[in-house]
């Protein structure tokens, strides 16, 4: 059994979601591992990842807008507001979704389906750099 691990940055440019699914391809194959499992976790309390429709675009626009809707900016009564009106959204929206992903790895590749893509699930408005990391387990 081998273990093995990298990280990779992601720069946002505001809400919404980015593929990250090369780059975590990238880890595994750069582990040398054929058979196993890889785990890709975002060290961020304001994003989120998210395996989702990679084919057409409108899926994650209805992602968007569906937590647009089930979270709004602006809400009266949070308290956590310091950095501003999409703060306490952005830790309720990763609240419900995840921060990391287990994806089996077969034949040295991430063993998704035909319309699955990995994507980090930005939260905030403002540009940020997030910090992924993969780590993958196997032989």
């Amino acid at each position: 059994m081998s273990a093995f691990a990298d990280s990779f940055c992601v720069a946002t440019g505001s809400k919404g979601t980015y593929e990250i699914t090369e780059a975590c391809q990238q880890v595994v194959s750069g582990s040398g591992i054929r058979t196993g499992v890889a785990t890709v976790f975002v060290q961020h309390t304001s994003c989120s990842l998210v395996i989702f429709e990679n084919a057409d675009p409108s899926a994650r626009t209805d992602l968007h807008q569906f937590f647009d809707r089930l979270v709004p900016e602006d809400t009266p009564y949070f308290v956590h507001t310091h950095e501003g009106a999409d703060d306490m959204p952005s830790h309720l929206r990763m609240a419900l979704t995840q921060t990391s992903e287990v994806i089996p790895v077969m034949n040295g590749r991430l063993a998704l389906g035909t319309w699955q893509g990995i994507f980090l699930f930005e939260h905030r408005r403002a540009p940020h750099r997030r910090q992924i990391v993969v780590s993958v387990v196997g032989e």
